[in-house]
């Protein structure tokens, strides 16, 4: 009875040993930037990100135009003004400098919530593809190749162009 329990124990064993043998791990690539790239969507959402960034580039350029007039004034009538004058015009050009300092930092947090508002349904139409491109071959991992700092990593297989075809991009 010992013997046959031995048996089916180490039999028992074999058989687990052999599934978890079975059960590989499959790697793949792709490089997700090249597939929002080659998106037909990201055109519109690039022309309509340019134009949000060209509102704050003109008001930009109408406070730096602002400021070189003021302190050309400012440079060409220094010698005529008063201490008290010539102070609060000095005071008068360092606030314009900081409010255009303060505009570009506000501009570029704009800007990059705009960026992200406008690229997620675009990004998440991409990864929603390449989720469903890996569960349909069987792939346990799928690594970004364009911006990964892996130097050394097993071999995979490129989902590229599975995912271009998922997306409907030629």
């Amino acid at each position: 009875m010992k013997k046959l329990f031995t048996v089916a124990l180490v039999a028992g064993i074999m058989l687990v040993t052999a599934n978890f043998a079975k059960a590989q791990t499959k790697i793949a690539y792709v490089d997700f930037n090249s597939v929002i790239e080659s998106m037909p969507g990201l055109k519109p959402i690039q022309t309509q990100l340019q134009n949000y960034q060209k509102t704050f580039m003109d008001q930009l350029q109408s406070m730096q135009t602002e400021l070189q007039t003021k302190a050309k004034a400012y440079e060409t009538n220094s010698k005529t003004m008063t201490d008290a004058t010539r102070t609060a015009t000095e005071n008068e050009l360092n606030d314009i400098n900081k409010r255009i300092q303060e505009f570009q930092n506000s501009a570029q947090q704009q800007v990059q919530a705009k960026s992200a508002e406008l690229f997620k349904p675009l990004s998440d139409q991409a990864k929603a593809a390449i989720n469903t491109v890996a569960k349909e071959k069987g792939y346990t991992y799928v690594f970004d190749s364009g911006s990964t700092g892996m130097i050394v990593s097993p071999a995979g297989d490129d989902l590229m162009p599975a995912v271009k075809l998922k997306l409907g991009i030629k």
